[in-house]
């Protein structure tokens, strides 16, 4: 055998295999997704993401304290409105009294160590379902749905959001946020992390239910990106590098690693994050509730392939699990 087929001896060892990792994942590379509802000590469980469940502000401290410590170090928010009126602008959405902004206020003053991210889109707000404004012709105008995106983010901000993270995939959306976080004296104290690379997928089905943001008629194929289109999602990534994005998102992550390697290499610079969305953690759980592998092999196994393809920041709803798992 020639010297240079001999690749085992490099990795025999459980040590050497570790080092055998460009990068490996810690509990720093984690962003818990959680859905905030408007009733105050809400704690309902979300059938089709297992584990998951829509909490009320007054729950908070009990179901973040034991995480934080663990070692929880941040957390994503996505407002659950359920006793609002909902209209074409999803006006509730920056509501001071709204479910998202008072979990803000909230969870600064329990836990002030811990990085709050909040979701900036209106589809939960908005009558229709959608992520934007409509024209009288029932086309998006996406001029005032940027500006509407911005407002919100700016309220979101001022509440007191570490980050915000517009995933409504307007055009013109990081660069009209930017602006106005700038503008109003928070361009260098809150990050703005931009779904860049959203695609049209499938697997958003439990999310919707959580958040109760189907659309109501149509779909969000004008403006999600076409799962085929990776010259339209490296486009994306580098026009919100442009305008300003400090973070890039890739969304979903497992059927879009060759994307997130694009993102690599596009955003060199930048963060890179990845969302292992609702589907992809509900399609995992169910394999291994069927026996079909080890729950724990599998989520460090699909993971550990996004970090592999270069990300820094992984949204999953596996992190509480992780807070364990990473300590054994």
């Amino acid at each position: 055998m020639d010297i240079s087929s001999v690749l085992q001896g490099g990795y025999q060892h459980p040590l050497s295999r570790s080092w055998q990792a460009r990068r490996t994942l810690t509990k720093s590379m984690l962003m818990y997704p959680i859905f905030i509802t408007d009733e105050p000590d809400a704690h309902v469980e979300i059938p089709t993401l297992p584990g998951q469940a829509r909490w009320g502000v007054n729950k908070l401290e009990e179901f973040l304290g034991p995480l934080v410590k663990k070692g929880l170090r941040s957390v994503i928010l996505f407002g659950v409105p359920l006793h609002c009126e909902k209209d074409d602008r999803g006006s509730p959405a920056d509501d001071p009294n709204g479910p998202v902004i008072a979990a803000v206020r909230k969870i600064r003053s329990l836990f002030p160590e811990l990085y709050i991210a909040c979701d900036v889109c209106l589809c939960e707000y908005t009558s229709h379902g959608h992520c934007g404004v409509f024209r009288s012709d029932g086309t998006i105008d996406t001029t005032p749905s940027a500006a509407r995106i911005a407002e919100v983010a700016l309220a979101y901000a001022r509440a007191g959001a570490h980050c915000v993270a517009p995933s409504d995939m307007m055009d013109g959306r990081i660069k009209a946020i930017k602006r106005a976080l700038i503008d109003n004296g928070y361009g260098n104290r809150c990050t703005l992390m931009s779904y860049s690379a959203k695609f049209a997928s499938a697997l958003y089905g439990p999310f919707r239910d959580a958040a109760g943001s189907a659309p109501a008629f149509g779909d969000r194929k004008c403006y999600q990106l076409p799962p085929t289109a990776k010259g339209l999602a490296r486009r994306a990534i580098k026009r919100d590098v442009d305008e300003g994005a400090d973070i890039i998102m890739v969304k979903p992550a497992l059927p879009y690693l060759d994307v997130i390697q694009d993102a690599k290499e596009l955003a060199q610079d930048h963060p890179l994050a990845a969302y292992q969305v609702s589907g992809e953690y509900a399609m995992v759980v169910a394999g291994a509730r069927a026996g079909v592998y080890d729950l724990r092999t599998m989520a460090f196994e699909t993971v550990e392939s996004m970090v592999r393809a270069g990300c820094t920041l992984i949204l999953t709803y596996f992190t509480p699990q992780f807070l364990d798992w990473l300590d054994e």
